[in-house]
């Protein structure tokens, strides 16, 4: 309770486990935000970290995957019946394995966020992994009591993702949207640092090194425009020559996907910046 009596609601933070998650970034993120933005647009939302910890009056979210833009909607639209639909599920290898198998397209909207909340949360190290199909592929993963469901977070995500348009839509498509005095914060699948780092596979197509550089010819359109922009990525020297024009800023992230552990750890990452 606040000391008016009042019930503090609680802040939420991401209900999907995603690699390259932001969550450990946010303390070293804090300084770099601008301080004051007409919307916040985010085209590669993923798990969301830094939207729920921004929180902002208006938001477009979008990502060319259609199983986590559903997800963001149900939490959205439906909280009730997706919390409802989670208590059904179960820690346990052969019902992940059975979960795996259902058609997503058989499901009603609640269904299909509770199966790719459970599946997320019980996979091995919470890795989003398609096959040449675009089915889930990560096999089951070993926890200790892994919490499946978090009913008071996912009501939290539902009341912030309110305030956003949640959108199924390449990264491109922010060039129709965003405006002088937005902020659009990048977060696409990083440039590997070496052949055994490439987790970029989050669709059938994956995101190769051409991808990168449209994005880099997306952040500069949108930068002439006047937008405020933000970018994350891996410190690889083909990042660095896409975009050797802005501002460029070296933060420590801990990695644990990694298939080499000496590729695990405090490993160093870029943010790049047009605005001071």
């Amino acid at each position: 309770m606040t000391a008016g009596g009042k019930t503090e609601e609680r802040v939420p933070h991401p209900f999907l486990k995603w690699a390259g998650g932001k969550g450990q970034l946010l303390d070293q993120y804090d300084p770099l935000f601008p301080k004051r933005y007409r919307r916040y647009l985010e085209p590669f939302v993923g798990g969301g970290a830094v939207f729920f910890h921004l929180r902002p009056a208006r938001a477009v979210l979008s990502d060319g995957n259609a199983e986590l833009i559903d997800c963001f909607r149900a939490v959205r639209e439906e909280v009730r019946a997706v919390i409802a639909a989670l208590r059904l599920h179960r820690y346990d290898r052969d019902h992940f394995y059975a979960v795996r198998a259902i058609e997503p397209e058989t499901l009603t909207l609640a269904e299909r966020a509770a199966r790719t909340i459970f599946l997320n949360r019980t996979c091995f190290n919470g890795l989003y992994r398609v096959n040449s199909r675009g089915r889930f592929n990560v096999p089951f993963g070993r926890y200790v009591n892994p919490k499946i469901l978090d009913a008071e977070n996912l009501r939290a995500c539902s009341r912030a993702l309110r305030r956003a348009r949640i959108e199924c839509a390449p990264f491109q498509a922010v060039l129709g949207e965003a405006r002088r005095g937005d902020f659009v914060y990048f977060d696409p699948p990083y440039h590997p640092r070496s052949k055994t780092s490439c987790f970029t596979a989050y669709g059938p197509g994956g995101f190769t090194a051409d991808d990168q550089r449209e994005l880099a010819r997306v952040y500069s359109a949108l930068d002439r425009r006047g937008v405020l922009l933000m970018l994350s990525n891996s410190d690889t020297p083909l990042i660095r020559e896409l975009y050797r024009g802005f501002r460029i800023v070296e933060v420590r992230a801990t990695r644990s996907i990694n298939s080499k552990t000496e590729g695990r750890g405090a490993i160093r990452e870029l943010v790049v910046l047009n605005y001071r």
